[in-house]
């Protein structure tokens, strides 16, 4: 993607940019920003604390730095309902020790794993999770989607991150597996013990899908769930981080995965590079599509698969076609901006002046009626800071650098609270500095291309399974890529299912969408 709408595209991967090669590692792993604390959690109530340390780590382990300001580990009871069901299970706070190929280690990596009690360990599913970024935590997924307990914007103003409440979460993925939340390299509280050789050591795809590996790896031994089915969450970039992980897992690990599970998923970074790609340009235009017929009240239950399918059919149909030949001159010039202004709702002289290239990070395309409208949700908007306009990188974006800021806040409240969790260091919730140093690279290719790895493992693994989630409205994963790839696929296509929400990239923030996709996903994760 591009550097200049880095902060902007942080979720899903940015600047397609090489930083220097990484070493070898056998495991290793990652650290932590915050506001305030939120009002006080929800009843939960833990009913014994102890520490806990799955790894055992040894007394010759002497942290320094910000590793050594990491706790020992906590174990919380809980009891919950999910999916009407009352479930008691067990909380895990703490941090798994990765090393390098001497044993010495090289990060202490924070996770939180619920198991439900009395539940027989090789028959439960077990699902990993990761957000994106690069340089995302785990807390959008864990407070946003799955975890027993969610941070809930207001209804009246989704925007209002200040508002937030935690609050019980009755869609929790622990209806039907235990989960286990994971922090990458340099977000959330996971701490290299080296930072100044951190991004040599994880900042790059292929390392930090080994780091992932090796600490799944950890978890399940020392836990006894080698045998459980298993099944990796990943979110944006995370959709490249998982099918990185799973093939680091069957490589490195010797440790098959039964599915996959994305949500807004970047899948190839080209695909999303819409300043560049053609093919990025038309899966962008079915998602303005449809939030314009979502502001303007268009939408229905009873219609929405059909316009999804015709904005799709004319994105990859008369669109495509319009911008991979000559660009049209004369009155079919003004007949295709016509028809891309009438699809997209964007004002004409908008349309004409990108070319009908649109480029959705521009802030002429988001700035409307002075409103500022979201790369992550393009029918959520914001009184425009700068409706006299401004560079692109200049123009906040209202989800990103607005409301979810707050799952960062919200995280320390309830880890200390819940959890017993408790620590000085802050939870780094976007760590660009991780985002800037990434190296896309494989080896000596120029760019790690995951999909034919993903073609790789459904043909060596017959049981894989994979379950995709999109959001009509975002215009950073739009829907459209998604299902592009997977009609690509050669083998394995039928065991790739399509799942489309309303809302945008982080479609779970609206709750009628959560509870969709948590139903989808019960069902995915008990076939």
């Amino acid at each position: 993607m591009r550097p200049v709408v880095a902060a902007a595209l942080l979720l899903c991967g940015t600047a397609l940019q090489a930083s220097g090669a990484l070493g070898g590692l056998t495991g290793q792993a990652w650290a932590g920003p915050s506001p305030a604390a939120l009002p006080a959690a929800p009843a939960t109530p833990a009913v014994s604390v102890k520490p806990h340390d799955s790894t055992e780590k040894s007394d010759a382990d002497n942290f320094t730095n910000a590793a050594a300001l990491l706790p020992a580990d906590s174990t919380t009871r809980h009891t919950g309902q999910f999916d009407g069901h009352k479930i008691a299970y067990t909380a895990h706070a703490g941090t798994l020790t990765l090393r390098d190929d001497s044993g010495k280690p090289t990060a202490r990596v924070f996770y939180t794993a619920y198991t439900q009690d009395d539940a027989a360990p090789d028959h439960r599913p077990v699902a990993y999770f990761f957000n994106g970024g690069p340089g995302a935590a785990t807390a959008y997924l864990h407070l946003g989607a799955a975890g027993p307990d969610i941070l809930a914007f207001p209804a009246g103003n989704p925007a209002d991150g200040a508002s937030a409440k935690l609050q019980p979460n009755p869609d929790s993925w622990l209806a039907a597996a235990d989960l286990v939340f994971i922090d990458a390299p340099g977000t959330g509280w996971s701490t290299p013990t080296d930072p100044a050789h951190a991004a040599e050591t994880f900042y790059g795809v292929k390392k930090d899908a080994s780091a992932f590996a090796k600490a799944i790896q950890l978890w399940a031994s020392s836990n006894g769930r080698l045998e459980a089915p298993r099944y990796l969450v990943g979110e944006s970039y995370g959709g490249i981080r998982a099918i990185e992980v799973a093939d680091a897992l069957a490589q490195e690990q010797n440790f098959l995965v039964n599915g996959i599970i994305m949500i807004s998923p970047a899948l190839d970074m080209t695909l999303l590079d819409t300043a560049n790609d053609t093919l990025a340009q038309t899966f962008v235009l079915p998602s303005l599509e449809m939030a314009s017929l979502s502001l303007q009240h268009k939408l229905t239950p009873e219609n929405t698969a059909s316009h999804l399918e015709n904005a799709y059919a004319y994105a990859l149909g008369p669109y495509a076609s319009t911008l991979i030949a000559a660009p049209p001159q004369g009155e079919a010039r003004s007949d295709f901006y016509d028809s891309v202004t009438a699809h997209t709702g964007l004002p004409h002289d908008v349309v004409e002046r990108e070319r009908g290239r649109i480029q959705p990070e521009a802030h002429d395309v988001r700035s409307r009626d002075g409103r500022l409208y979201s790369l992550y949700d393009a029918t959520l908007s914001i009184a425009d800071p700068f409706p006299e306009g401004v560079d692109n990188g200049a123009s906040p974006d209202p989800a990103l650098d607005g409301f979810t800021r707050a799952y960062g806040s919200a995280m320390e409240h309830y880890a200390a609270t819940t959890l017993n969790f408790r620590t000085p260091l802050s939870y780094d919730l976007l760590n660009l500095k991780v985002n800037a140093a990434w190296d896309y690279r494989d080896g000596q290719e120029p760019l790690v291309r995951p999909i034919p790895t993903l073609r790789r493992l459904l043909a060596l693994n017959p049981t894989l399974r994979v379950f995709i989630a999109n959001g009509y409205y975002d215009l950073v994963c739009p829907y459209a890529s998604s299902r592009w790839v997977a009609e690509q696929m050669p083998v394995g296509r039928n065991r790739i299912g399509l799942h489309t929400y309303a809302g945008g990239h982080m479609l779970y923030t609206r709750a009628d969408s959560r509870t969709a996709l948590s139903r989808d996903v019960r069902a995915f994760l008990t076939p």
